[in-house]
């Protein structure tokens, strides 16, 4: 797969405070891009500078391809007018963008959900609808790339399942490669096909998903009526890397052994409750690397 953008060094300074350093990202054509970070971790400060919204201090970024439609951008709220209907809002932004037919304006607002909402002022909009119409807007003139800035970032369940399946549409139907920052590390990790760590305005990681689960693999997770006798009984079985989290007992290795583990237990005389094999997630890796905790 071909990279559509790199960045070679992208660094953003604010006097002597570095916003962004030396950032080399790589976004495969295609994919979903997730950029992943703490509020003021640098996401949106990269974001703007690969739009174009912001000139970098020093560094470059590439575009790969054709890029006569520039890259599409929705960074903060959607820039909406809101007295007037989706199409309306559309209609405008084509014009601008020289690109406008009823038929194209159609096309986007069906792309994107919003085909049946006729003359409904776009101020009426749920959080969601209004996102999902800043997507639209994005997509303006046929970029082949678009930008995405917490797109979910205060949405509902449903809210945030509609972004999701947009987006997927955009990738599976449209080709379309999507770069999208968000805090809600498992929904993301439901859609993107790559990832980049952002602590501290440095990058300090980038992987995709089949490397996610090649480093991570599995584990398995139990619950007994006496975790402390269990971890006893597993590490008596030579399984080491057995650990009490929260209220379980975590194995890291002999994942094969589980049904095994089952029958030892309970035949020590202890009450399993609950045993499974999972998969480490998107999240744990995430604050395994940056130090974190859910809690901030």
């Amino acid at each position: 797969m071909e990279f559509i953008l790199t960045t070679e060094n992208l660094t953003k300074k604010y006097g002597e405070k570095v916003a962004a350093g030396n950032i080399n990202i790589r976004i495969r054509e295609g994919e979903i891009y997730g950029l992943i970070g703490r509020n003021g971790a640098g996401k949106t400060t990269i974001m703007r500078m690969i739009s174009g919204l912001s000139k970098p201090t020093s560094g470059s970024y590439t575009y790969h391809g054709d890029n006569k439609a520039g890259i599409g951008v929705l960074i903060e709220s959607p820039g909406i007018y809101p007295k007037r209907s989706a199409f309306d809002n559309l209609k405008i932004k084509c014009i601008a963008k020289n690109c406008y037919t009823k038929e194209y304006v159609d096309g986007l607002l069906e792309t994107v959900g919003l085909a049946d909402t006729g003359k409904k002022p776009a101020g009426s909009f749920s959080l969601g609808m209004r996102q999902r119409l800043g997507i639209a807007l994005a997509l303006a003139g046929d970029p082949k790339l678009i930008v995405l800035d917490e797109p979910i970032n205060g949405l509902d369940p449903q809210g945030i399942a509609e972004i999701r399946q947009t987006l997927e549409k955009l990738r599976d139907e449209k080709g379309i490669t999507v770069m999208v920052s968000s805090h809600i590390l498992d929904e993301l990790g439901k859609i993107a096909d790559s990832y980049g760590i952002i602590n501290q305005g440095v990058l300090i990681d980038e992987f995709t998903n089949e490397e996610l689960i090649r480093r991570c693999g599995k584990y398995i997770n139990i619950v007994t009526n006496d975790n402390n006798k269990a971890l006893d009984v597993i590490r008596s079985m030579g399984i080491d890397t057995v650990s009490i989290t929260g209220n379980c007992v975590r194995v890291d290795e002999g994942i094969e052994r589980a049904a095994e583990i089952n029958r030892t237990l309970v035949n020590g005389g202890i009450d399993v409750h609950e045993l499974h094999v999972s998969n480490i997630s998107l999240e744990d890796y995430y604050f395994s690397l940056t130090g974190g905790n859910r809690n901030e």
